[in-house]
């Protein structure tokens, strides 16, 4: 299973994916995490080396010199090799293997694309090559979804709270995730307090969401002070539970 993420900024996409990655490492599957948010930090809701991750692009000249980009030329490789960083940079800690792509968001003298194209080549190779559960944490809103770059996944995830301004973003992803042809998408509902929430957020968005994770202090007090949020199940109503099932539904009926 390849599982994207994707929401409005601020709704608790990275911390929804890792709860998710947790239930799943529980049922004994293995797990690859993906954290191709441009502000990555999967690492520190999963509790590995919070402190001590350089996502990949901020790795310019190595990106640089593996694209084969010569300053001043518009020229560049356009089948980069990329398996040795798969390899040296794929962290493996807690049960989890985690690769932080992050994402270019400038470069000196102009465009990135050479960079941009070794960072899509890695994700593309992972996510085809991959057999075990992936989860890709992207960045928020909808521009990757106008680049493509979630092509491959067989399930995007767009979280989703009890907001018009959410609920419009929402329904800009999923319009984008059918255009380009992505087979499954589902809305999950956070910062859910009660009934009336469950009732705004399926009316506006003409589905019920495939799962609702309630409005956790816990899970607040971990994020604010730094700490892992994943495999904390107070307060949440067993919601990455249904989550992973409802996924696994889905994925059976195919």
């Amino acid at each position: 299973m390849k599982i994207a993420i994707s929401g409005k900024g601020g709704v608790g996409k990275t911390t929804i994916m890792a709860l998710l990655a947790a239930e799943f490492k529980k049922q004994g599957r293995d797990v690859l995490v993906i954290d191709a948010d441009p502000s990555p930090h999967m690492a520190q809701s999963l509790g590995i080396r919070p402190g001590g991750v350089t996502p990949l692009a901020d790795m310019t000249r190595l990106l640089a010199e593996r694209a084969g980009k010569t300053p001043g030329s518009p020229f560049y490789q356009l089948n980069p090799k990329v398996n040795d960083l798969l390899r040296d940079f794929m962290l493996e800690e807690q049960g989890y293997r985690l690769m932080v792509l992050g994402a270019i968001q400038k470069a000196e003298g102009g465009c990135a694309c050479p960079e941009n194209h070794v960072l899509r080549k890695m994700l593309k190779k992972m996510l085809l090559d991959a057999n075990e559960v992936v989860l890709l944490d992207m960045e928020a809103g909808v521009e990757h979804l106008g680049r493509g770059t979630v092509a491959g996944v067989d399930q995007l995830l767009i979280v989703v709270i009890p907001s018009r301004s959410s609920i419009r973003t929402a329904l800009k992803i999923k319009q984008l995730a059918d255009e380009v042809r992505i087979p499954r998408v589902s809305f999950v509902g956070n910062l859910v307090l009660d009934k009336e929430d469950r009732i705004f957020l399926a009316g506006g968005l003409g589905a019920e969401p495939i799962a609702f994770f309630p409005d956790s202090r816990t899970l607040r007090k971990a994020e604010r002070q730094g700490n892992a949020v994943a495999g904390i199940e107070a307060e949440l109503d067993r919601a990455p539970e249904i989550l992973a099932r409802k996924i696994q539904e889905q994925v059976q009926a195919v």
